[in-house]
């Protein structure tokens, strides 16, 4: 009997968890997954892009007479429309070396391509570039957006739904080579580049188009910015063109912040194209555009913003356009944010050109020197 008990304890000592000798392991930790954020963060990285898309109805076919598009990105007449689907991933340290690459797909991207790259795909690596900062210099080398304009093709750094004039049809979008950025101090900035020249990821040609610019900050509320492009291009497609001569842009830009919640901007632009025969008639054969765009921004609330818009651009030769004319436009637009990451847009705009004949061409085929647009917005960022 004692024999027995002896064997019932031992029986039951071994069975107890605690005490068994075959009990298991204690488990171990699950690996903790690090958020992107932190993984981002600890690489000294920064991630951020968008989404935009639209619904437009405008009154013509959306061209001109010459069948150039008489608007930049919203040239469909009724559509919706993915614009940009984007995203920017860079490493820009105050000191040492980085790097920036913004990639872009969606219907803009066919817009804004550079020579050199397909322009029926629906993306575009708009910019690329690596950088070099060492106290108050900063260098950068690859293709980046230009310096001129009010105006970019990133659609949360804009105010309105439409492009301006001025944006699509007086300056350049993009540039590949160096630029240099000196700060002198911290209300002046100099900036010195050489690149292929206008929207050239690979270049037409064996001349290079100098950059320039200055940014001035003489007052809190106050900041100038002049800048200008000076190189030989082609004067027509297809590239590469024998048909050549000096290109020139001046473009400015000054912006005033009136009150807390009135922001007004100027952004005039100057430019011209020599050996441009075939469309003046002048003896140099220089071909010349010009024009300004005015802005009243006014944030109503933390939520609500307005923005109205008034330009004139002269293509005298129609150099830029196709059509030798003036062409007016006036915009308003109205934003409302329901949270930070979501913007809606809804805008009108009405155009004018005084083209002899006509310059927007008509759904029925006839021509125009009125053009109108109902537009929302929806901007999604992150």
């Amino acid at each position: 009997m004692r024999k027995i008990a002896h064997a019932l304890i031992l029986a039951g000592l071994l069975s107890c968890p605690a005490l068994s000798l075959a009990a298991d392991p204690p488990a171990k930790p699950k690996p903790v997954i690090p958020a992107l954020d932190d993984v981002l963060e600890a690489w000294g990285l920064t991630l951020n892009g968008y989404l935009d898309v639209s619904y437009s109805h405008l009154s013509t076919t959306g061209a001109f007479t010459s069948a150039v598009a008489s608007r930049v990105f919203d040239a469909r007449r009724d559509s919706f429309s993915v614009h940009q689907a984007a995203f920017t991933l860079a490493k820009q340290p105050k000191e040492g070396f980085g790097a920036l690459v913004n990639l872009i797909a969606g219907e803009d991207a066919d817009v804004i391509h550079a020579f050199g790259t397909a322009g029926t795909t629906n993306f575009d690596p708009t910019q690329a570039f690596v950088q070099y900062a060492t106290g108050p210099v900063t260098v950068i080398g690859g293709k980046y957006v230009t310096l001129a304009g009010a105006e970019v093709i990133n659609p949360t750094q804009d105010t309105n739904f439409s492009r301006s004039i001025l944006f699509g049809y007086a300056i350049p979008f993009t540039h590949t080579g160096v630029r240099g950025t000196y700060a002198v101090n911290d209300k002046l900035s100099l900036i010195l580049g050489l690149n292929n020249g206008w929207d050239q990821l690979k270049d037409a040609n064996s001349s290079k188009t100098v950059e320039v610019g200055a940014s001035l900050a003489p007052l809190k509320n106050l900041a100038i910015t002049a800048q200008g492009y000076f190189g030989r291009e082609p004067v027509t497609a297809p590239f590469p063109n024998p048909q050549q001569g000096l290109r020139s842009l001046v473009d400015m830009l000054v912006t005033y912040a009136a009150t807390d919640k009135l922001t007004l901007i100027l952004n005039p632009d100057w430019g011209a194209q020599k050996n441009a025969t075939g469309f003046t008639t002048t003896g140099n054969n220089t071909a010349k555009w010009y024009g300004v765009a005015a802005y009243g921004v006014y944030q109503f609330t933390d939520q609500w913003r307005g923005t109205l818009r008034g330009e004139y651009f002269n293509d005298k030769d129609g150099y830029r356009t196709g059509v030798k004319q003036a062409w007016k436009e006036v915009t308003l637009t109205l934003a409302y944010l329901p949270t930070k990451n979501i913007e809606l847009r809804g805008e009108l705009r009405l155009d004018r050109s005084n083209a002899p004949g006509g310059a927007f061409v008509k759904t029925d085929g006839n021509t125009s020197n009125n053009q109108g647009s109902v537009a929302v917005e929806a901007l999604f960022k992150f």
